[in-house]
């Protein structure tokens, strides 16, 4: 299922909320992601939200307003509620019909009544705080970017390739929900053990190889029977929308522990994603055209299909940025690290979902998947410094004279992301932004 252009991606529509028509919006009328808000510091219920230019539209105050109707009103009642699993829950139908109705109600047409109903239900990003969007059940998180595991396997070995399954199946892992959490969260360095080059025993101590990982995270809508496989060509259907997600890696401890079972210390300490969700509606212009290069194994018959090869791929552009507390106290700004696209990945977020429910598996409406970590071909597009530093060994420069071969203590990481191509909209994700504190071992 491809979701096909309409009125509500019209690159020359217009808001009566002008912040929305500024060209460096994050949140013009094309794009309406959905968050869960309250007003920072108050006693407030947190309810869901969506974003307009520098407001966000209170959906539980405009359900009272009488300006929606029918399944539109369903889906607002819904979408207004501390977790967005309901809403997600009801299906691709009602997630249309609530943003078609948004769409009209904050058109610069919107008769003045709508308007003026509408504008009692906005109240400025500044003045809120969010909380994760959903009561999440389960996290996977994938490990889908041929560039980033080349990158990794080639550290070890100049001449390494990835594992003979990569190229066949997208792999992935089942994660912790206790600790992800939303932009602005804050966390201790992990303890772990470790083992040091050449030393006989590991040590117990304080990750002294904090990473990053530049992810998107993949928000599941309608879920599925277990033992009810999603086809690819339906699983479109299962998915609401996207957000970023940084999955924190500890380096020393992830190495020692990793084999047989792969990751869990390294990885369960935190993961921060970015509050607003936005919608696969909203990102239909942004589809491209999926390739495997023709020497490459091609997918076995269930994770292909012709509409995956039209419109796999998105072109969400992607930024790392990175603050060191010293550039906070003189407030000279956080210096970029890399830039990427997600239209690299190896893999689809479609066949994401159809391989995770291919043996029997269910998904649950507010299920996340991270995409694993997003790494394009070229200079500069690495997901995670272990890559940009070549584990440590060529720091990179920060833009006040520091230099990062991992994270330091007070570092902040902030992952950034949009969509934009001529004709169309600027269709922006906002930030996921995570403070590294000391250890506390």
């Amino acid at each position: 299922m491809s979701i096909a252009l309409n009125h509500t991606h019209d690159t020359h529509a217009r808001s009566w909320v002008e912040s929305a028509n500024a060209p460096d919006s994050n949140f013009p009328i094309q794009n309406l992601p959905h968050a869960v808000f309250r007003r920072a510091g108050s006693a407030e219920a947190f309810r869901g939200g969506v974003a307009i230019g520098d407001r966000v539209l209170d959906l539980a105050a405009l359900v009272t307003k009488q300006q929606l109707d029918g399944l539109a009103l369903d889906a607002a009642n819904a979408a207004a509620l501390p977790a967005l699993n309901d809403l997600f829950a009801l299906g691709h139908g009602a997630w249309q019909a609530l943003r078609h109705a948004l769409f009209d109600l904050l058109k610069n047409d919107s008769p003045v009544a709508a308007v003026q109903a509408v504008r009692e239900c906005l109240v400025p990003q500044a003045d809120v705080e969010y909380t994760v969007p959903a009561r999440i059940g389960d996290y996977t998180d994938f490990y889908t970017s041929i560039d980033h595991a080349l990158n990794i396997s080639r550290l070890m070995n100049p001449d390494g390739d990835v594992t003979p399954n990569f190229r066949w199946i997208p792999i992935a892992y089942h994660g912790r929900v206790s600790t992800i959490g939303v932009s602005g969260q804050r966390f201790h360095r992990p303890m772990g053990q470790a083992m040091t080059p050449g030393a006989k025993a590991p040590t117990y101590q304080a990750c002294a190889r904090l990473d990053y990982e530049l992810e998107l995270g993949v928000w599941i809508g309608k879920g599925n029977a277990q033992g009810d496989a999603i086809p690819l060509e339906r699983a479109q259907e299962h998915i609401f929308g996207i957000c970023l997600l940084n999955d924190w890696s500890a380096r020393d401890i992830q190495f020692w522990e990793m084999a047989p079972l792969g990751p869990f210390l390294a990885k369960n300490f935190a993961t921060t994603i970015s509050p607003w969700i936005v919608t696969m509606e909203a990102l239909a212009p942004y589809r491209q055209a999926w390739t495997r290069p023709s020497d490459e194994p091609q997918p076995l018959a269930y994770l292909e299909h012709a509409a995956n090869r039209d419109s796999g791929a998105i072109d969400i552009r992607l930024e790392v940025w990175l603050e060191s507390e010293k550039a906070r106290k003189e407030k000279t700004g956080p210096s970029r690290l890399s830039s990427t696209s997600f239209r690299h990945q190896y893999w689809t977020v479609a066949q994401m979902v159809t391989h995770h429910t291919m043996g029997g598996c269910s998904l649950n409406p507010g299920d996340l998947f991270g995409s694993g970590t997003i790494s394009g071909p070229g200079e500069g597009e690495a997901g995670a410094i272990i890559e940009l530093t070549r584990a440590g060994q060529s720091p990179v420069a920060l833009a006040n004279g520091e230099q990062r071969g991992f994270l330091e203590d007070g570092d902040a990481v902030l992952l950034r992301g949009w969509c934009e191509k001529p004709g169309h909209a600027r269709i922006g994700f906002g930030e996921s932004r995570g403070t590294v504190l000391a250890a506390r071992g």
